[in-house]
């Protein structure tokens, strides 16, 4: 289960039932601060008044998660392992995508999502579909992991249509540009020169 395998390493301290957590004594990249009742706390920690609670950036809330979360993100874990991935890895890959751990392509607008594995499926076939083999794949997913949280219509489709239409980029030479800059997939803005302040998914870095 998604809770299990992404349980927190926890550092005990004493001091009240009840505090919260300070974003700058966690040594974690991308903590999450929340309350803990040393009531609730086993047995085994009755001596534990509170705990830290430390996630590294691959880590998710998973209290919030529901069952079906649960499997769907267990599900999409294993896809993504398929590329050579180890467990840790898929989850930051997930985790960047989806918005889950914040990455500077996405700004501040992503929304934590859960993906769906029907959707990350359809992305990752497409992805094969152009030519890309599965090592090709994962080198495209460590350069650019949000890759799978892009809009697999509006923009991975309509992006490799412009390629071609614009520039005849296709089949090989589409391949040889997705592994140099996979980047490319996720475009959505055309600033033209007027700087939209979304530069890491311009048009205009192409």
């Amino acid at each position: 289960m998604l809770g299990n395998s992404l349980a927190s390493p926890l550092l005990s301290y004493s001091c009240p039932p009840l505090v919260p957590f300070s974003k700058t004594n966690v040594v974690t990249a991308s903590p999450n601060i929340r309350w803990l009742n040393a009531n609730s706390l086993s047995p085994n920690a009755t001596k534990v008044a509170w705990k830290w609670v430390l996630r590294s950036t691959a880590q998710i809330e998973s209290g919030t998660l529901t069952e079906e979360d649960n499997k769907n993100w267990e599900a999409c874990r294993e896809a993504v392992t398929t590329f050579s991935f180890s467990v840790e890895e898929a989850d930051k890959i997930l985790g960047k995508a989806f918005g889950q751990v914040h990455s500077p392509y996405w700004g501040e607008e992503r929304k934590k999502t859960i993906p769906k594995f029907e959707m990350l499926k359809e992305i990752l076939d497409y992805l094969r579909s152009l030519s890309l083999s599965d090592g090709d794949i994962s080198k495209v997913l460590k350069k650019f992991p949000e890759v799978l949280g892009c809009n697999l219509e509006l923009e991975l489709k309509t992006n490799t249509q412009i390629l071609e239409k614009e520039w005849d980029i296709k089949g090989k030479t589409l391949r040889s540009l997705l592994l140099r800059n996979p980047r490319v997939l996720g475009y959505n803005v055309d600033c033209k020169g007027d700087c939209m302040a979304q530069c890491t998914r311009c048009w205009v870095r192409f």
